[in-house]
């Protein structure tokens, strides 16, 4: 985060940590009205995270705001973002992948299937840094700020609260960029991940058909938006019909997948390909 982007940051938090400690409501308070986790009203109120349009104004009613008030911090967010994208015009755009961070950093529920690429949430900094590189228009500043933005918010499938479930095809673990020494250190990403208990791995092996042709991945919040991720970038929609769509395919892709113990058996068979592969292959 740039530093006048991170100082109007702290001032859109501040205004909003006064105007609940005048609402008479705890942070915890207003995270169950708003529908988001507690952690990331603490963090919009420190600084730490910027919140999108549409979470502040969840926030706003939280709160119970006037529309002056409302309209206050939504101007206050405008400046923060004016502010980032003064900072893309002196240090180069961050490449395209970015949208699907910023919804989930404010979600309790997210589900994510992907046919060829991992879950943003799931990679390690070296595999995140191939996915930025392929981008459009990347630059090396761009892409560093990108990684390291990614690899922070990760942070959140750490915190109570929240529930994250991942279903990935067979295919997600074969399709490697880097080295095989890359995808050995992200698959036992994967295990680790996979052993907390607020986040659900399933893979669709290849020996199961798939019960919809996936032309696509994608990633419900909550059960207010799908971000719908495509080569030339990333779009989010709320239309409920959309959403609902999105969730009654993910559901399907969900049932055919295998979790728990059958997932790890599979990523461990992955591994040792890999382990075999490295033998032959030279980067």
């Amino acid at each position: 985060m740039g530093s006048e982007r991170r100082e109007r940051a702290k001032v859109l938090g501040a205004r909003l940590r006064v105007l609940r400690a005048e609402a008479g409501l705890t942070g915890a308070a207003v995270a169950q009205r708003a529908g988001v986790g507690q952690p990331a009203v603490s963090k919009v109120e420190t600084g730490r995270m910027v919140p999108s349009a549409e979470v502040l104004d969840r926030l706003s009613r939280a709160l119970g705001l006037d529309e002056s008030t409302a309209g206050e911090v939504r101007e206050l967010l405008a400046a923060v973002e004016a502010a980032s994208d003064a900072d893309r015009s002196a240090g180069g755009a961050a490449p395209a992948g970015m949208t699907v961070d910023e919804e989930v950093r404010s979600a309790q529920l997210v589900r994510s299937f992907q046919c060829v690429v991992l879950p943003a949430m799931l990679q390690s900094a070296e595999y995140a840094r191939h996915v930025f590189e392929s981008a459009p228009a990347a630059t090396p500043e761009g892409v560093g700020r990108a990684v390291a933005a990614r690899v922070e918010r990760q942070s959140v499938l750490y915190e109570p609260g929240r529930e994250s479930v991942f279903v990935l095809t067979e295919a997600v673990l074969r399709t490697w960029p880097g080295t095989p020494a890359l995808m050995l250190a992200q698959l036992d990403r994967l295990l680790a991940v996979e052993s907390l208990s607020t986040v659900r791995l399933g893979i669709i092996p290849w020996r199961r058909p798939v019960p919809v042709l996936p032309r696509h991945g994608f990633t419900l919040c909550d059960r207010r938006a799908v971000v719908v991720e495509a080569f030339s970038g990333e779009r989010v929609s709320g239309d409920a019909g959309e959403v609902a769509s999105y969730e009654e395919t993910f559901g399907r892709f969900e049932q055919a997948a295998v979790f728990g113990g059958e997932a790890r058996e599979l990523l461990l068979l992955v591994m040792k390909e890999f382990r075999d592969l490295g033998d032959v292959v030279t980067p």
